[in-house]
């Protein structure tokens, strides 16, 4: 099993680059996030990898981070996620936004990337987070550096703030921070107020 490639970048392609690894060259299928992240034609790069087998095609997938490929082999856990679907779900959304989005079970995040639907989203979202658990899928580092997990109004929270107009992404993210802040304990609407105050600044 191939875990990790080290070398020079030959070609980028829109969803693959070959890596030159002492003279051979790697088909590396890997997220438009990572494309953009790991250089252009030329540089010398390491690549996290994964080896998809089917009963006619070999695939190799790269990826900039371990926690990015450790996203990938949840997400095609779920039925109906093969390794297209996984890899457009990681161009459209970073490992830390899919976290948020499955502790606070919005669906919504995940159907922004290409080829997911509402049904598709919904599945992902529910099998994963029985899988990782909310402490596993959404660590956020509070004060002192402790792991803090979100709170059982999180996702009521996310919704409250998406009701008031903010893109997904944005009301995950402020309530994140404010979960993080507020502790544990904090009331619906404590922690919606404070969510705004931090999607303000």
């Amino acid at each position: 099993m191939i875990a990790k490639l080290t070398g020079t970048i030959d070609e980028i392609g829109t969803d693959n680059i070959v890596l030159d690894v002492n003279g051979v060259g790697y088909l590396v299928f890997a997220s438009s996030r990572t494309i953009s992240a790991i250089g252009g034609v030329g540089d010398g790069a390491t690549i996290y990898t994964e080896m998809q087998v089917s009963e006619n095609d070999m695939r190799l997938m790269g990826f900039a981070s371990g926690s990015e490929r450790d996203w990938f082999r949840l997400l095609i856990s779920v039925q109906g996620v093969g390794g297209k679907v996984a890899l457009a779900i990681l161009s459209a959304l970073e490992p830390g936004e899919i976290s948020r989005a499955v502790a606070t079970g919005d669906k919504a995040m995940v159907a922004r990337a290409n080829g997911v639907g509402p049904k598709l989203a919904l599945r992902i979202v529910n099998e994963l987070k029985d899988k990782v658990g909310t402490m596993a899928t959404n660590p956020v580092v509070g004060s002192g550096g402790a792991i803090h997990a979100p709170s059982t109004n999180s996702a009521d929270a996310v919704s409250a703030l998406q009701n008031l107009g903010f893109k997904p992404a944005e009301a995950s993210a402020a309530v994140a921070a404010a979960d993080a802040e507020a502790g544990d304990g904090v009331t619906l609407d404590a922690l919606v107020r404070l969510a705004l105050k931090k999607a303000a600044r």
